[in-house]
Formats: C-alpha cells, sequence, structure tokens
C-alpha cells in the first residue's frame, strides 16, 4: 500500500477484514454514481474541508492530483467552503491543501 497513513496502515494490519468491508464500501459508492474521477475526488476534498480533517483533506488532496485535478481547482474548492465554514476553518483548509501541492512542486 503506498503513502497511506501509519494509523491506517495499522488499522488495515490489525483488523483486515474491517478494513476490506471498508474499502469494499468506498469502491461501491464510488462505481454507483455517473460523476468521474475528478469530480468525486474534489467533492470528497469539499466534504473533508467542511468537517475539518486535516488527514481526510491531505488524502483528497492527493486523489484529487492524481484524478488530474489543477491546483486552481483544488484552491477554488476549498474557496467555496468559505461562506459555509467560515474564515479560519477555511484558511486552515487551504494550508493542508498546500503542505500537499508543495511537496508536489
Amino acid at each position: 500500500m503506498a503513502e497511506l497513513p501509519k494509523r491506517y496502515k495499522k488499522f488495515h494490519d490489525n483488523y483486515p477484514e474491517a478494513a476490506k468491508a471498508y474499502e469494499d464500501l468506498g469502491e461501491a459508492v464510488h462505481n454507483a454514481g455517473p460523476l468521474d474521477d475528478k469530480t468525486r475526488s474534489l467533492i470528497k476534498l469539499a466534504i473533508s474541508t467542511g468537517a475539518r480533517l486535516e488527514g481526510a483533506v491531505h488524502s483528497h488532496t492527493r486523489k484529487a492530483i492524481k484524478a488530474g485535478a489543477t491546483a486552481d481547482e483544488i484552491h477554488h474548492t476549498v474557496l467555496l467552503a468559505l461562506p459555509t465554514i467560515g474564515l479560519p476553518s477555511t484558511m486552515a483548509a487551504f494550508s493542508w491543501v498546500d503542505d500537499i501541492l508543495e511537496d508536489k512542486k
């Protein structure tokens, strides 16, 4: 498994059946509708931003890049959260996104 967080790797090692079920659920919901990979990844980034989940923002930023999203599209996704979640939470999400984007440069 590449680029998985240590905590998730430990979860996977300790509870392989639960981890597989979780992964299968993720695959099922991704394949359940008409949205393409990039759109889905940006939506997941938006959800993670709204929930203030730093690790998830990191993960979904990586997935968005892999799906072909540009830095501008990723930043716009975070910016769209501003009126809903407020300035401090949006600024935090920008910093988490930039953690990944700056590593990719």
